[in-house]
């Protein structure tokens, strides 16, 4: 079964709701205007249901089948904010908020299962019932986590859950993905380094800070290389150091901030205990004050099994098996559908689109001819999951 025929018919039309959502981006959980288009077009197409407000500027929809024998409920989800980047592109559709642009393709993402969404409702071809999931602020602000608190897998008995990303740099129309870990956990750390200060031309009457930051800084790629299991996947990244504002002040006060991306439970938990111990020993070697604040952020993305299996298979359907790539290795980004993967069995696939900038890149641009791919696999998936006896 390829690309459904009568989800192309719209393919047009699903192009300019994308187009219409990246000039105007939002941010965040101010997504009001696109959380708006949405609930506009759910009710056109006849939705049986739709509730807004879920994770604060979440919106989610309710399609029934023709036939309810079957009490399944699957959820479908796209994410719907934006970044604070500035376009650089000169496109007819560029954004009209400055410095605020869709560099990620959540707009792509939204038409694409509101596609779905139109075809779902006019065809009603499936037993049970499906939930169409509008996401805010994937982007750092955890809004699938607010709408997992908020009641949504209980609240619409959702049996199973899936998500869909587009990914620049894969062959056009490919799924590639993968069972189990496929994206990482993302942790921050702040560390502030407290001692003497002075003039730089005097450091012997001074206890330099910057020199600790400076142990730091090379001791936590210690914890990678030499802590860690060769096997496992452990990234530091120290993308911060902020002392003096003068040339010639040793300063007292250093910070440094940075990020931590695992693929396990176990290393996150050794990530965080040995930059601890670190800082707490360095600070007394060198006389300083050390202060280690570690912020646990998005949890590991971890697809299951037969869901993951499942997945493949529709994907299959939809583009032929030659084009599904369940082996790739997982990726050290973060992604906040790792909430609705922890409450709910499911799987996240990504789409390719080609050759072109990556996301979050000032370049980057959503390609809208895999609009009815992705959609396709949406009501494939639905059909499938949901066969009409």
């Amino acid at each position: 079964m390829p690309v459904i025929n009568r989800v192309s018919d719209f393919h047009d039309e699903a192009t300019a709701w994308r187009r219409d959502l990246h000039e105007h981006p939002e941010l965040l959980f101010e997504v009001h205007r696109t959380a708006g288009v949405v609930e506009e077009k759910l009710k056109e197409f006849g939705v049986d249901e739709i509730t807004n407000g879920i994770g604060r500027t979440g919106v989610v929809g309710v399609i029934k089948g023709r036939q309810n024998t079957s009490c399944k409920v699957i959820g479908l989800r796209a994410d719907m904010d934006a970044l604070p980047i500035k376009e650089v592109l000169d496109l007819p559709y560029k954004s009209k908020t400055e410095g605020v642009m869709h560099a990620c393709g959540h707009d792509g993402h939204t038409a694409m299962l509101l596609a779905a969404a139109k075809y779902l409702t006019e065809t009603r071809n499936f037993d049970g019932t499906v939930v169409v999931i509008f996401q805010p602020a994937e982007e750092g602000g955890g809004g699938g986590d607010e709408m997992v608190k908020d009641g949504l897998m209980e609240r619409w008995s959702i049996d199973e859950v899936y998500g869909l990303h587009n990914a620049p740099g894969v062959p056009f129309g490919a799924f590639a993905f993968r069972p189990g870990p496929i994206l990482a956990a993302a942790d921050r750390f702040d560390v502030t380094i407290t001692a003497l200060g002075g003039h730089a031309a005097r450091p012997h009457e001074c206890n330099d800070p910057m020199i600790v930051a400076a142990q730091l800084l090379t001791a936590f790629q210690s914890i990678v290389s030499r802590n860690t299991d060769p096997l496992e996947s452990l990234v530091i990244s120290t993308t911060m150091i902020q002392g003096s504002d003068a040339y010639n002040v040793i300063p007292e006060v250093v910070t440094m901030c940075g990020t931590v991306r695992t693929l396990s439970a176990e290393v996150r938990d050794l990530a965080e205990r040995r930059l601890g111990e670190i800082c707490a020993h360095t600070g007394a070697a060198f006389g300083a004050k050390v202060d280690l604040h570690y912020d646990r952020g998005y949890p590991v993305t971890v697809n299951h099994e037969d869901q993951t299996a499942f997945a493949a298979e529709v994907a299959a359907d939809v583009v032929g098996p030659e084009k599904v790539d369940t082996t790739v290795a997982p990726i050290m980004g973060a992604e906040d559908f790792s909430y609705m993967l922890e409450a709910r069995p499911g799987a996240f696939v990504f789409l390719g689109q080609g050759d072109g900038p990556i996301c979050h890149h000032p370049e980057y641009d959503f390609n809208d001819d895999i609009i009815p791919i992705g959609a396709s696999y949406w009501c494939r998936l639905v059909e499938k999951a949901l066969p009409v006896a």
